[in-house]
């Protein structure tokens, strides 16, 4: 992967997904599909000329914080080996690595400063 652009994916976390998702499909001439996240409720994938573009979930316990945010996904060869090497850098794991399903091995951390990256090893296709 080191010839390819690492960020794969962009996530807007907001407890107002209807209003933050009309905003934003009005905006950017999107669509979007709902999608259910089962006890994180509904996920919401945007979309334009039929591609997914961006994806927009409600706040989890583990959102580190409490205003709407955008986020991005780095892709890596090794998810677990990142987690691994995460607080020997200074950071810390904020979510232990866990699958999500058609996406790929996903764990979120932080770096010295609290600023958070969410890795992600891509689902094989």
């Amino acid at each position: 992967m080191p010839n390819e652009n690492p960020f794969i994916w962009h996530e807007l976390v907001t407890p107002d997904q209807q209003t933050s998702g009309e905003f934003f499909r009005q905006l950017f001439g999107w669509t979007s599909r709902e999608v259910d996240a089962g006890p994180f409720g509904t996920y919401t994938v945007f979309q334009k000329d039929g591609q997914d573009v961006a994806g927009m979930m409600n706040p989890t316990p583990e959102t580190p914080s409490k205003d709407p945010y955008w986020h991005s996904y780095l892709a890596v060869e090794d998810v677990d080996a990142c987690a691994k090497q995460t607080s020997s850098h200074g950071g810390r794991v904020i979510v232990p690595p866990h699958e999500v399903p058609e996406f790929g091995r996903v764990c979120m951390v932080a770096d010295p400063t609290g600023a958070v990256a969410h890795l992600v090893q891509p689902a094989k296709p």
